[in-house]
């Protein structure tokens, strides 16, 4: 039972590394193709040492690798599987925001 919850505890590294919405903000970014850092940064609005500290606990995860081409390291998913995850939770919320907007019009 200790490989088991070994294989559990590797999960939820997973889940708590995609947990805060600044790396969920990046690893949606990645879905269309890798990103260079200065790109994340941008796109979070965090500073470069925030920016980092994300990534790397995301690359120790698994989710993303990172690949370093002169000055710069772009990153890009590694886990596979993360695009339909991603793709089926939007649509779960999605379908709550209708339903949502459905009762309050029927009032």
């Amino acid at each position: 039972m200790d490989a088991y919850k070994q294989y559990i505890s590797a999960q939820a590294k997973i889940f708590k590394a995609l947990g805060h919405p600044s790396r969920l903000l990046m690893v949606d970014a990645m879905r269309s193709g890798e990103k260079c850092v200065c790109e994340l940064q941008a796109l979070t609005g965090a500073d470069m040492s925030t920016v980092s500290k994300h990534l790397s606990l995301l690359k120790d995860a698994g989710v993303v690798s990172a690949e370093k081409r002169g000055t710069n390291i772009y990153y890009r998913l590694s886990l596979c599987c993360l695009d339909n995850f991603l793709a089926c939770t939007s649509e779960m919320i999605q379908d709550r925001i209708l339903k949502q907007y459905a009762m309050i019009q029927n009032r």
